[in-house]
């Protein structure tokens, strides 16, 4: 018994762990993006950046297509592989992917290319081209680069994917700030277009870390497969598994591109059809994807960081019929999301007006008619986030194929309410944003019935949800407060700056004295037992 006690407590730490590693990373790599995001919205504006944001919408789709289930089939794979000491197979299965992930990224990036003109010309939005061949040479690269990163999350090592996302955005706004600055005098569609190109030379950069990551990591692979299993499966095997997980994923990873292309499209079309001509169209698009998604997007990067954690962790526990310790790990994958969602989405929305101001001073103008957008779309932070982990741990127990059919019935729901809300001129593009927030609230709902029903996971309402919210609010108050009383003595932006620290703040002493996180959360983190140390100084009863 207190061997099992012990693998469970490491599966659940190994999820902590995981996503502590992956969101350090993904702090650094948000706000660099921040740092890009922001200043070429401010030196394009919002017609400019609509370009690069098409870009990335047609990009996204065709990436989904060659990368989404197959990071997660590989993980899953190599986890059970793993836990019955198959190493070699494991190593077999990174193989075989990559021989999958070159062709398919192959065929994504001339996609991307030969098809841009077309594709820009149906959204009536021929300019952005550029854009979108420039960024068709990231296609090519970022599939190989997830076959690895899959492989080593599906060892419970996180810190190559890390390094390797450090790379890839640090390449990215270096080489995108530069070509944007040297092509701007030449237009926007050219600086648009040197933008997007940072990302194909991020993704190269990462893929040739992760390549040397991989070699120096041979010889300890190596070493396991000698003492392991000679077990080896056939080639076809191997690929009818790895398409058996990552098709359903990749199908349901693929509708929410596809919903948010068809989107664009519809926002576009309905705002024209409103009355809207076809640069307020353009503007008012700019809005959301230039000064509202950056920022409400913002704490995915965390949100993704558990659910990449919680797959292989379940999937071990799952590989020895645990189904303790499969509850564990997604009762703390859960509260993770919580815990991070609900002070975002708070902090965000009482906060917008001065955050938006300090952000875009270049822009304030457009900055505050974003705004209504803005508030809207910060409750999809929660909506998101909830479905996100929750498909995790079903891609996670092999039951990929429901969270696919929930995220189809999400993506109808987004359309229909898109083409309804936005065609009402006083609503328009604030139409799109409540849209969203409305279509993951249902795909969450549906996913959350079917991990109870497969897992029997005992969802605890007053630590999961309630607690978090809680504390939240009273952050929300401190923060609104702060800023309110500071704003008239030291002006807005450093009184918002503060705010942000007393919400910080205030949070961290609510989340330990209402104990939304419990000492034994807290000793699974990364140096956990030194935080309670310090903690129990402070509070004797912790």
């Amino acid at each position: 018994m207190s061997n099992e006690n012990d693998q469970q407590i490491r599966s659940s730490g190994n999820v902590v762990k995981g996503a502590a590693i992956i969101g350090i990373a993904g702090v650094f790599v948000k706000i660099l993006g921040a740092i890009f995001k922001i200043p070429l919205t401010n030196w394009m504006g919002s017609v400019g950046i609509s370009y690069y944001t098409l870009a990335y919408v047609i990009y996204a789709v065709l990436l989904v297509l060659s990368t989404a289930g197959f990071p997660v089939a590989i993980s899953k794979l190599v986890s059970e592989n793993n836990a019955k000491g198959q190493y070699l197979n494991a190593k077999k299965v990174l193989k075989t992917s990559l021989g999958m992930m070159m062709f398919l990224g192959g065929v994504s990036a001339a996609i991307c290319y030969f098809g841009a003109n077309a594709y820009a010309n149906y959204v009536e939005n021929p300019l952005a081209a550029q854009a979108i061949k420039s960024i068709a040479p990231a296609l090519l690269f970022v599939p190989l680069l997830s076959s690895f990163r899959g492989f080593f999350q599906g060892r419970q090592n996180m810190n190559p994917t890390a390094i390797s996302e450090i790379i890839e955005q640090s390449i990215r706004v270096i080489v995108g700030f530069a070509l944007t600055r040297i092509l701007l005098t030449r237009g926007l569609p050219e600086a648009a277009a040197g933008a997007s190109f940072g990302a194909s030379a991020g993704s190269f950069a990462a893929m040739i870390f992760m390549i040397i990551v991989f070699v120096m990591y041979r010889s300890r692979l190596n070493r396991e497969i000698l003492s392991g299993s000679e077990f080896v499966e056939d080639t076809v095997t191997i690929v009818k598994k790895v398409l058996a997980i990552a098709i359903p994923i990749i199908i349901g990873a693929e509708i929410i591109p596809i919903m948010y292309t068809i989107d664009a499209t519809v926002i576009m079309k309905r705002l024209v059809a409103t009355g809207w001509s076809q640069d307020e169209a353009k503007y008012l698009y700019g809005l959301m994807g230039g000064y509202c998604n950056s920022l409400v997007n913002m704490p995915e990067f965390l949100i993704q960081a558990i659910a990449i954690s919680i797959v292989p962790a379940i999937a071990h526990a799952s590989a020895r019929k645990d189904m303790e310790d499969v509850d564990r790990c997604i009762t703390t994958g859960y509260k993770l999301t919580t815990i991070i969602a609900f002070p975002c989405m708070i902090g965000l929305l009482v906060l917008c007006k001065p955050i938006l101001s300090l952000l875009y001073s270049a822009q304030v103008e457009e900055a505050m008619e974003a705004i209504p957008t803005f508030i809207v779309m910060t409750f999809s932070i929660v909506t998101l986030a909830l479905y996100e982990t929750s498909t995790g741990a079903l891609q996670a127990i092999g039951k990929q194929v429901i969270p696919l059919k929930h995220v189809a019935i999400c993506a109808v729901i987004k359309v229909i309410l898109t083409f309804l809300f936005v065609g009402i001129k006083s609503v328009n593009i604030v139409g799109a944003a409540a849209s969203s927030v409305v279509a993951y609230l249902f795909a969450f709902v549906l996913n959350e019935r079917a991990v109870i029903k497969y897992t029997g996971a005992k969802m605890d309402l007053m630590s999961i949800y309630i607690k978090p919210v809680i504390a939240s609010l009273v952050m929300g108050v401190c923060a609104f407060g702060s800023y309110k009383g500071l704003e008239i003595i030291i002006g807005s932006k450093l009184a918002v700056c503060i705010a942000i620290l007393v919400g910080v703040i205030s949070y961290g002493i609510m989340v330990i004295a209402i104990k939304v996180a419990t000492p034994e959360d807290i000793s699974e983190m990364p140096k956990g037992e030194k935080l309670n140390g310090i903690i129990r100084k402070v509070i004797k009863n912790w």
